[in-house]
């Protein structure tokens, strides 16, 4: 499937797996793949995203924090029913032993290949079925985000909502920049 992919395609798909890498994530899921397109920013995605308003460095502080809010509410209502202030607790550990000393520590860094989640498998498996559909010949990064679009929910559309960006309105935006084929 690779082989059909263009130079700019790969570039997003191996950008991903750097994002995910740089982000200390230990898989490449469709939000990496999101920020691999927005990375790049060529191709008929990027110039769809950004029509859209959809910028690199906002994306990737939604990523970054994917999971981490969420978590860290659950953790104070659990703590909160046995009558502990999880916030009083953070503030006295950070008084005896300095700012972040209640913060998870950071994964290690993951030289080497990060492998694909099933959601962006299965996207990039979207991508090749929307290029057939289309009845074209390579694998662009709007083939890709298309893909990424289709398979929703997933956290690239929830990344795409959070700034504010509907995915059918991604959907049109990147059909609007693609060249159309004659049947």
């Amino acid at each position: 499937m690779f082989e059909r992919f263009t130079k700019g395609a790969r570039a997003a798909v191996v950008m991903a797996q750097e994002e995910a890498r740089a982000l200390r994530h230990d898989h490449v899921g469709t939000e990496h793949v999101l920020l691999g397109i927005l990375a790049i920013d060529r191709g008929p995605a990027a110039a769809a995203l950004t029509s859209l308003g959809v910028a690199f460095e906002p994306a990737r502080a939604y990523v970054a924090g994917l999971g981490h809010e969420h978590d860290n509410a659950l953790d104070a209502d659990a703590l909160a029913t046995v009558g502990i202030d999880l916030a009083e607790v953070r503030r006295a550990a950070e008084e005896s032993f300095g700012p972040g000393a209640l913060d998870r520590p950071t994964k290690p860094f993951q030289a080497g290949h990060i492998p694909f989640d099933p959601a962006a498998k299965k996207t990039l498996e979207l991508a090749l079925r929307e290029a057939v559909h289309r009845k074209d010949t390579e694998i662009n990064d709007g083939h890709i985000l298309l893909g990424v679009i289709r398979a929703e929910p997933n956290p690239a559309t929830a990344t795409l909502r959070a700034l504010g960006v509907e995915p059918d309105a991604v959907r049109e935006a990147v059909e609007r920049e693609m060249p159309h084929r004659a049947a």
